[in-house]
């Protein structure tokens, strides 16, 4: 078992993970909550990374983070073969499935329960942090997992970003690819068998998420009497 592999990919992985967040739920916010001209082509782009090939997805970073780029150009960063290009790659390939999921999610909150609480005098945040945020919390958690196993299981695009230097670039998925072509089967049985149960536990929790019932109170029982409504908002 490569252990330096498989706690360079957790380190990742956490990273993308926390980028994923940050910028996926408010990108799926905007998208479920807004209609403005050419909205399908910027969607369109945001998934094109669970269809592109992972080297094409790697080019296109090559370009990105690479000589001439505005990123070293004008900023001076450099990040081609370090962990944090790894970090870039999973974070491009993952954010679409946060997107997705949390958009959904978002989009079927019933606008009602939203209007009885603008009513009441709540404002715009209280309203996202308090009602919307946790009606949503199902799709948004499945996004969050979903996006995060996809960081973890990344390979070639962040093989092209980082290349393959054990101890500084190499990932779990590198490591297995590198123990195949040295024939160490052994050392690949077992980091395949941890990848494995790692997304079958992240999957499994996905699917325990979208089966289990959601416990939202119905809208006749919420504007009941001033008091139910009250309670929403506070």
């Amino acid at each position: 078992m490569n252990w330096s592999a498989f706690w360079l990919s957790l380190q990742v992985a956490a990273v993308a993970t926390v980028c994923i967040m940050s910028i996926g739920l408010p990108l799926a916010l905007w998208l479920a909550r807004t209609n403005f001209p050419g909205q399908t082509i910027l969607e369109t782009i945001l998934m094109l990374p669970l269809i592109l090939p992972p080297s094409v997805v790697g080019y296109y970073l090559l370009l990105a983070l690479g000589r001439g780029s505005p990123l070293v150009e004008w900023f001076h960063i450099r990040l081609l073969f370090s962990w944090p290009a790894a970090v870039v790659a999973a974070v491009v390939v993952g954010l679409p499935l946060m997107i997705q999921s949390s958009r959904a999610a978002l989009a079927n909150v019933d606008p009602r329960l939203e209007q009885a609480a603008r009513t009441l005098g709540a404002g715009e945040l209280r309203i996202l942090m308090q009602i919307t945020l946790p009606l949503a919390r199902r799709g948004i958690i499945a996004g969050i997992v979903l996006g995060a196993a996809r960081a973890l299981g990344e390979f070639g695009a962040t093989l092209m970003v980082t290349g393959n230097i054990p101890g500084r670039t190499q990932t779990l998925p590198i490591a297995i690819y590198d123990a195949v072509q040295a024939q160490r089967y052994q050392d690949a049985n077992l980091m395949v068998l941890v990848m494995t149960a790692i997304a079958f536990v992240g999957l499994w929790w996905v699917r325990r998420l979208e089966r289990s019932p959601e416990a939202v109170t119905p809208l006749s029982e919420v504007l009941q009497n001033d008091q139910e409504a009250t309670a929403i908002v506070r």
